[in-house]
């Protein structure tokens, strides 16, 4: 499997260390970096040289919210290619149909339970590890 570069946007950073936390201990050798906030990210992603193959994204966040993001993301010709996940405690149907609309190829929700979380993670970034990804 290959070692994919993530980019986790996300405010919150107990849930960042969660992410973390839950890598490390399924042994994966992801590159994750880390964006407190939609502004932040649109900064990183602004480094051609360092895309990454796949964004997981929060949608309740300060500033730019995950929608008003993923709207700027899909609109930028270079940017729009990058597979992004939600990853969200929203179980609102109206975002969810928001973020279909506009073009995730994700949408999952938090489990509250730490060992959920961990099979979640690990589910996901399996899948992306053996899809083909763009190189934008």
């Amino acid at each position: 499997m290959k070692t994919l570069n993530v980019l986790l946007i996300e405010d919150d950073m107990i849930e960042v260390m969660k992410l973390n936390r839950a890598t490390k201990s399924l042994q994966l050798n992801h590159k994750i970096r880390e964006a407190n906030n939609g502004e932040e990210a649109l900064n990183l992603l602004q480094q051609k040289d360092n895309l990454p193959d796949i964004i997981l994204l929060d949608l309740n966040m300060p500033k730019i919210n995950g929608i008003e993001f993923l709207r700027i993301l899909k609109a930028d010709e270079r940017l729009r290619y990058i597979p992004t996940i939600i990853l969200t405690t929203s179980s609102n149907q109206r975002d969810l149909l928001e973020c279909y609309k506009i073009g995730v190829s994700g949408y999952v929700l938090k489990p509250l339970k730490y060992e959920d979380y961990v099979s979640k993670i690990d589910k996901l970034l399996a899948y992306w590890s053996v899809n083909e990804l763009i190189t934008a």
